[in-house]
């Protein structure tokens, strides 16, 4: 868990190892749904309830996969904001974030109060 730091000044080198492991495994999960929602190991069903069956289980696949990627994104994001100096800084207001809310979402670019305006 991320150190006791000053509001304005978190300790990035845990936040960036944390945020490098938060991307190996949503990077694992990105590669395992793409093998699952491409059937590479798989034949297509025959049956035409069968691919019905498959056609949802498709769609919960691709939101997660989505949702993963999103989240890959986020991550990127904030790695960036490491390397240039500004984590833990809001995108919205310039103000620092919130060390608890940095612990609950490392990946958080917005402070609190800008977060529920979205």
């Amino acid at each position: 868990m991320p150190g006791a730091q000053s509001d304005t000044q978190p300790d990035t080198q845990i936040y960036k190892s944390l945020l490098t492991d938060l991307r190996n495994d949503y990077s694992q999960r990105i590669a395992a749904l793409s093998n699952d929602i491409q059937h590479k190991d798989e034949a297509v069903e025959k049956d035409f309830a069968e691919q019905a069956t498959q056609s949802e289980n498709d769609d919960v696949l691709n939101a997660l996969d989505d949702e993963a990627k999103v989240m890959l994104i986020q991550i990127d994001n904030a790695l960036r904001r490491i390397q240039e100096g500004q984590f833990g800084l809001c995108t919205g207001c310039g103000k620092a974030i919130n060390e608890q809310r940095l612990q609950a979402v490392p990946y958080a670019a917005l402070c609190i109060e800008c977060a529920e305006k979205e």
